[in-house]
C-alpha cells in the first residue's frame, strides 16, 4: 500500500467505521498520537458507531474535532433508540439531544447516518414524519441504510428524495437495487460490510479498482463517501488504504 500526503480524496471520502488500527497495518501510521490523530493522519474521513450504542458528552465530539485536520469529516450514526427500539416513531427528545452533542463537532461533522433494523419495512406515513421532523432541526447531510426489501420500490425513494435523504449503496445488499446508491442524488454513500462473510472478508483488489472507476465517476455531481465495515479481522484499514490510493491516483 502505498504512502497517501494528502487529506485531498479528489472529491471522494473514503474510511472506516471507527478508527482502531489493527496491530499488522500500524506501522502505515504516524507512530505518535491517539489512535484518532494517527487514522486521521491517512485518511480524511471516519464513521463514529458507538453513538450507536452510546450517547457522547459534547466534551468528547468537541475534543475529536479539534484533534484532527481541518478538512477531515465525521458521519455520526444515529443512537439505536431512534431507529431500533422506537423504530423512528416519538423521538424527537432523543433526537435533539444527539444533535446537541453532536453540534460540537462543529465544521467537522459530516452526513448522519441512519441505519433501519431488518425487520423495519416501509411505511409511508411514519417515515415522512421523522424526515419531516428531522429535518427541522438538521439541514446537513443524512445517509439512510435500509434493510427490509420494501425500501427498495419507487414510493420510498420518492419520500426520501424529497427530504434530501441519500439511500446507502450497500455490499452485502438485501436485494440487487440495495448494491446501488439511491434517494437524493447529493449524497452517495456506500457502505461495504464485507462478503461473502460479513464484517471479515476483504475486498479483493480488482473489486476495488472497479469500485474506484465507479467512485470517481460519481464524485463529479456529487459527494461521495465510501465507509468500510469490515473491520472484525482488520480488513476494513487494508481495504479503504488501498481504495484511497486509488481514487487519488486515478
Amino acid at each position: 500500500m502505498a504512502e497517501n500526503t494528502s487529506n485531498n480524496s479528489a472529491g471522494v471520502r473514503v474510511g472506516c467505521a471507527g478508527w482502531s488500527l489493527p496491530k499488522e497495518y500500524s506501522p502505515l501510521f504516524p507512530s505518535e498520537g491517539t489512535h484518532l490523530t494517527r487514522y486521521a493522519a491517512r485518511f480524511p474521513a471516519v464513521e463514529i458507531n458507538s453513538s450507536f450504542y452510546r450517547p457522547h458528552l459534547p466534551a468528547t465530539y468537541a475534543r475529536w474535532g479539534e484533534s484532527v485536520p481541518g478538512d477531515f469529516l465525521f458521519s455520526v450514526k444515529l443512537p439505536k433508540v431512534i431507529t431500533h427500539e422506537r423504530r423512528l416513531a416519538d423521538v424527537n427528545d432523543i433526537l435533539n439531544r444527539f444533535l446537541r452533542e453532536t453540534d460540537h463537532l462543529d465544521s467537522k461533522r459530516g452526513p448522519l447516518l441512519v441505519q433501519l433494523p431488518p425487520s423495519l419495512s416501509f411505511s409511508a406515513a411514519p417515515t415522512k414524519t421523522f424526515l419531516a421532523g428531522l429535518r427541522e432541526r438538521f439541514d446537513g447531510p443524512v445517509a439512510l441504510e435500509p434493510r427490509h426489501a420494501s425500501w427498495f420500490e419507487a414510493a420510498a425513494d420518492r419520500l426520501v428524495t424529497k427530504y434530501r435523504v441519500a439511500r446507502v449503496a450497500a455490499d452485502p445488499s438485501v436485494v440487487a437495487a440495495a448494491s446501488d446508491p439511491g434517494g437524493w442524488a447529493g449524497l452517495v454513500y456506500y457502505r461495504l460490510h464485507g462478503s461473502p462473510k460479513m464484517y471479515h472478508s476483504a475486498y479483493p483488489p480488482e473489486y476495488l479498482e472497479a469500485l474506484s472507476a465507479k467512485l470517481s465517476i460519481l464524485a463529479k455531481s456529487a459527494a461521495v463517501w465510501c465507509i468500510f465495515d469490515n473491520t472484525a479481522d482488520g480488513a476494513a484499514t487494508a481495504n479503504a488504504l488501498d481504495l484511497l490510493n486509488l481514487v487519488r491516483t486515478a
